[in-house]
């Protein structure tokens, strides 16, 4: 018999919606940080809310299948360990949620050096899924997080969909786990190693095999390195994901000192940080369109500016990844951001921010979009 999970809670659940959802009000941008909400009384003169106290904002947020989040701004895995490595430094139970690091089946050394190298407007890193392995993680780490406020949703990668569904399974009903974030960029060993997420069939696969393993909330991870995300995010979300993560890195390559070979020991790495922002913003918002289930996302954030774009593409939360190395104390700074902004809009809920740069019906794919015509 499967252990009882306690469900997390961090603030009342906020009432079932469809995503993407458009703004409830009407906005009318004055600059940053100086926007206002109006209202459209019969007279039809636009009047301006009243600002709201920060801390009245409601930034509670359903990622469903009872995971709530206090707040939107979540740390990305791989950038934030598991949690522990940050106490020091970090008010961990003021985020939103946090993703560890890469967890696997077995331990794994991880990649040959070097593995970490910076780019114009971010980093390129190579480091190969290290880490001790799923028992070893929840021996060591799941007991310190029962004792935090903040949920803690396990990254969880894999070669094989076996991989992945004996993880989700040791994972079930582990006081500590609050959700399961699955890495798809991975190789499927058994399709000759193609990646779970560039194949629609391969993602639905194994996003259903997990769904059957765990009632834990699902949230799966796609991966920019595609033609055409929305076939891969509707199969995801009809196999029973309960939420999307994007995106993952862009693969590339650095050369290394007098151009001899490339730098990185794997050859390849992920590209991540600020130059790759406008990629998850591209997917976000084709993403929001194609599914009705949450869109968290991530990519180059840096500032609440970024955190605003990404909800105004129908994102409903962010990860902070990258920035985190420069400046661990930004996520928890963007929190409270975030909940003055919408107070100085006189919003009671930054979900009024959500889904306002959407377009009324589906557009079509970037594919085409990008063409250019003479």
């Amino acid at each position: 018999m499967k252990a009882k999970r306690r469900a997390v809670t961090s603030s009342p659940r906020v009432a079932e919606q469809k995503y993407p959802t458009p703004a409830k009000r009407p906005t009318t941008p004055m600059g940053r940080g100086a926007s206002v909400v109006v209202s459209m009384p019969a007279n039809g003169r636009a009047v301006a809310a009243a600002p709201v106290a920060a801390d009245a904002v409601d930034l509670s947020v359903d990622l469903g299948r009872g995971l709530v989040l206090p707040n939107p701004i979540l740390v990305a895995s791989g950038t934030f360990g598991y949690g522990v490595e940050y106490g020091d430094v970090v008010e961990v139970d003021r985020l939103g949620g946090i993703c560890c690091k890469g967890t696997t089946l077995k331990a794994r050394i991880g990649n040959p050096t070097p593995r970490v190298t910076e780019t114009p407007g971010g980093m390129l890193n190579s480091i190969g899924l290290q880490n001790p392995g799923v028992d070893a993680v929840i021996e060591k780490y799941a007991e310190t997080w029962t004792r935090w406020q903040t949920p803690v949703i396990v990254n969880v990668a894999g070669e094989s969909v076996h991989d992945y569904v004996e993880v989700a399974r040791r994972l079930d009903g582990v006081p500590g786990v609050a959700g399961i974030e699955l890495n798809i960029s991975c190789p499927n060993v058994g399709a000759g190693g193609l990646q779970f997420a560039i194949d629609a069939g391969a993602a639905g696969e194994v996003t259903a095999a997990v769904r059957r393993a765990t009632d834990l909330p699902l949230l799966v991870k796609l991966s920019p390195n595609v033609a055409d995300i929305r076939p891969i995010a509707r199969a995801i979300a009809d196999a029973g994901a309960d939420a999307l993560t994007a995106i993952n890195t862009l693969s590339g390559i650095a050369v290394a000192p007098g151009r001899g070979r490339p730098l990185l020991g794997n050859i390849y790495g992920g590209l991540s940080g600020p130059a790759v922002k406008p990629v998850a913003l591209r997917v976000v918002y084709e993403a929001s369109q194609a599914v009705k289930i949450p869109v968290v996302a991530i990519g180059g954030v840096t500032e609440l500016a970024d955190v605003l774009d990404f909800l105004a593409v129908g994102a409903v939360a962010v990860q902070v990844g990258t920035a985190i190395f420069a400046d661990p104390t930004l996520p928890v700074r963007l929190v409270d951001e975030l909940a003055g902004e919408a107070g100085r809009r006189g919003m009671t809920t930054y979900r009024d921010l959500i889904g306002t740069a959407l377009p009324k019906k589906a557009g079509a794919p970037s594919a085409k979009g990008v063409e250019y015509r003479p």
